[in-house]
């Protein structure tokens, strides 16, 4: 069967694609390496953003947007977002979503880097309550949905994309799905930085490492934004909603440093300071009452409560800077299309423009939804092309799969490596950066690349082979931290996310955006200036 729309992934702009397909009468399949309720987006808390209150405009969003790019974002892009987000929270209502209120009015919040509340929420639990809402009405459409199925290539021919091979997990097989249009909704790369990271292990850049195989074209890798206030124990996100409500950062002398509704770059920054001097920062949210937190803010407070070890109603929270999100992706264009026609990109995934340098809090989820609709919509214009056969993808990852099986127990295994790689990521390649210290992180992946074939899965068996999954993922994080790594050792400058200790200052010459692709198998960086 050829699909007329193959989406690969099942967060909120997936999950937005999927639906305004099926709205247009596309058949349409929804690839999932998990659960679709599993999807990274119900790890988003503070809330969306939409200019409803009075006072607030679209343009007044437009350009606090642009502002927190740094230069970098694409003005079309931005005006899109902005001038659709009303839209997108109707329709969501209109879907059932359940937003907080304040009478009849959608409760807003206030998130860093915005002078006023334009954040819709549910609780501190939007993402998730997204995630489902979006799920429910897929299924109700029609959607179909393939879980636990792994993404290893973009099927292309002739130049233009045909469809993916994947791995069944559960059986342990590799399969084609051929399709009119690919729309790769695969999430972010912050996962490179594991357990330096709020994002689940699995998110290390699948969709990007395997459109970079397939020839597409990347942007701006090194902007990845660290989120400020994550647990100190494991990472768990501390949502920016508890500064929003009016959360302080001190020091462990009790001092406020910093503005806690700054942009989330100098925040970072800001603790990371701290930290390197050797003091502690904590989150202080007891000023705020039993009540409120507990209505408020009950997910930081039970996250808090189980996996900090501490009461937040009585005692500040232990945090640190960690890898929450990811600027640089997949290029594509206002319709979200690739390099390779009829291959879209589209969330995390994708490089559109919209946050440019530095992300503010609540754009992710509206452009999930603003551009994941936008995609469903360009997508379903294309007209299928190519026959139902096998393809040369299929054969290459079927060949990889059995060879990885039949030599279980036999190489080094890779998770020791892994850990290295990705402490090594966050210590050289994090939140402040310089020459030497990229230099060699990016030796360090390069050497792990060409020793990749040496390495082992330790496990042979075909059913649900988690070894399997994480051999496959660790090859792809060494292709993505490749790319970030160039783009951050390329970008001579500071910027927003990108925070370079030898080069401090923003330089006019670098207001445009890192590129990178690949020929025969070498990496190349150019720079283009923002349109």
């Amino acid at each position: 069967m050829i699909w007329d729309l193959i989406v690969v992934g099942s967060g909120v702009a997936g999950l937005s694609a999927a639906i305004r397909g099926r709205e247009l009468g596309r058949r349409v399949v929804v690839v999932a390496k998990g659960y679709p309720t599993q999807a990274q987006t119900a790890m988003a808390q503070g809330g969306m953003n939409a200019p409803l209150s009075p006072g607030d405009s679209p343009e007044r969003y437009e350009e606090d947007t642009l502002k927190a790019g740094k230069g970098i974002g694409e003005r079309e892009a931005v005006h899109l977002l902005a001038h659709r987000s009303i839209e997108a929270i109707q329709w969501l209502e209109r879907l059932g979503m359940p937003f907080s209120r304040h009478g009849n009015r959608i409760a807003q919040r206030r998130l860093g880097g915005v002078p006023v509340a334009r954040a819709c929420y549910a609780q501190d639990y939007t993402g998730l309550k997204l995630l489902h809402t979006l799920y429910d009405h897929a299924r109700k459409r029609g959607v179909h949905f393939l879980n636990n199925h792994f993404l290893l290539s973009c099927i292309v021919e002739g130049g233009e994309a045909r469809g993916v091979t994947l791995l069944d997990i559960g059986e342990g097989s590799v399969r084609q799905l051929l399709g009119s249009a690919v729309v790769v909704a695969t999430g972010g790369y912050a996962g490179i930085y594991g357990k330096f990271s709020t994002n689940s292990h699995g998110m290390v850049g699948d969709g990007i490492a395997a459109v970079l195989r397939a020839g597409a074209k990347l942007r701006d890798m090194e902007f990845v934004q660290f989120h400020p206030t994550a647990l100190v124990q494991n990472s768990l996100l501390i949502s920016e909603a508890a500064r929003g409500a009016g959360g302080k950062i001190i020091n462990g002398d009790g001092e406020r440093f910093v503005d806690e509704l700054t942009t989330r770059d100098r925040l970072a920054r800001a603790i990371y300071e701290q930290l390197e001097m050797g003091k502690k920062v904590y989150l202080d949210i007891t000023h705020l009452g039993e009540d409120f937190i507990l209505s408020e803010l009950p997910q930081e407070y039970r996250l808090a409560r189980l996996h900090g070890g501490v009461d937040p109603l009585k005692e500040p929270i232990p945090i640190r800077p960690v890898a929450h999100y990811t600027m640089g992706g997949i290029e594509v264009d206002l319709e979200l299309r690739s390099s390779i026609p009829n291959l879209f990109g589209v969330g995390e995934v994708a490089s559109t423009g919209v946050h440019g340098a530095n992300r503010l809090g609540g754009n992710s989820l509206m452009e999930g939804v603003v551009f994941g609709r936008r995609a469903g919509e360009r997508a379903s214009e294309v007209e299928g092309s190519g026959g139902e056969r096998e393809y040369e993808e299929t054969e290459r990852d079927r060949h990889l799969i059995e060879t990885l099986l039949a030599r279980s127990g036999e190489g080094e295994s890779i998770y020791r490596e892994m850990g290295e790689v990705q402490e090594l990521l966050y210590r050289k390649g994090g939140i402040v950066r310089e020459e030497g210290e990229l230099d060699g992180a990016l030796a360090k992946v390069r050497q792990c690349q060409e020793e990749l074939p040496s390495k082992g899965i330790g496990d042979g068996s075909r059913l649900y082979n988690t070894d399997l999954v994480a051999f496959l993922e660790y090859r792809n994080m060494l292709d993505v931290a490749e790319a970030a790594l160039t783009a951050m050792k390329g970008r001579r400058e500071s910027r927003g996310a990108h925070y370079r200790r030898d080069y401090p200052e923003e330089d006019r010459d670098f207001q445009a955006h890192s590129t990178l692709w690949k020929d025969n198998g070498v990496l190349y960086l150019d720079f283009k200036r923002v349109s």
